[in-house]
């Protein structure tokens, strides 16, 4: 009996994962990733290999192709009341959090490519309330509509695929002398990080949502 609950609760949660991702959202789901340009498209569940990247990069542009459609079917028809909705003083907006997936990928994106270790004074005044979140985050991120949070991303992701395209699986392999003071981290793991810090967020978002004063009740 164990093995059949356990094997109900793994197909159950590959079905639950796959409604997030198209069933629940229906097929503009799917149209936001082709309008978006992502590569995976219609091997959305398909981890691996990318034509246009080297085969490490392009398995991990496949796994963060994944992670952010989930971001956008889940937000997406989200009204600017819900995005700025604070549910207690010490909390994010899921609007902030939204801007925030984009500066941390801001961030990798300088670090890896350009060898940067912080943001510029322009990108300061675009990306850190973001990035730090916090009071200054409850400040100044909000009275914005969804399309430009998820165009503000977006614009930074497209720069990183571009980006992913012109290295190799040596680049990404290869360990960053300057960030292997304490441990050994290479530039794959950035990018990992930043894979699992949307997953992260994305976690967060739900909750937020399921707490917003015009929540339907979990079915779960």
């Amino acid at each position: 009996m164990k093995t059949i609950k356990r094997d109900f609760n793994r197909r159950s949660f590959i079905k639950s994962s796959a409604a997030i991702t198209t069933g629940l959202i229906g097929l503009s789901g799917l149209q936001s990733l082709n309008a978006r340009d992502h590569s995976s498209g219609n091997d959305l569940y398909v981890i691996g290999p990318i034509e246009g990247y080297s085969p490490q990069i392009g398995t991990l542009v496949s796994m963060l192709n994944y992670n952010r459609q989930t971001i956008i079917n889940t937000v997406q028809s989200m009204t600017m009341q819900q995005l700025d909705h604070l549910h207690d003083p010490s909390a994010n907006t899921i609007g902030a959090l939204i801007l925030h997936l984009g500066a941390v990928d801001k961030f990798y994106q300088i670090n890896s490519f350009e060898g940067r270790p912080q943001f510029s004074d322009a990108e300061k005044k675009i990306w850190n309330a973001a990035m730090v979140l916090g009071e200054e985050g409850r400040k100044q991120i909000k009275g914005k509509e969804i399309k430009y949070y998820l165009d503000m991303i977006d614009e930074v992701r497209q720069k990183t695929l571009t980006e992913f395209k012109k290295k190799d699986d040596k680049w990404l392999l290869a360990v960053d002398q300057k960030w292997s003071k304490e441990r050994k981290i290479n530039t794959y793991w950035k990018w990992f990080h930043v894979c699992e810090h949307e997953s992260n967020h994305r976690g967060q978002i739900t909750w937020l949502q399921s707490r917003l004063p015009d929540a339907k009740p979990s079915k779960d």
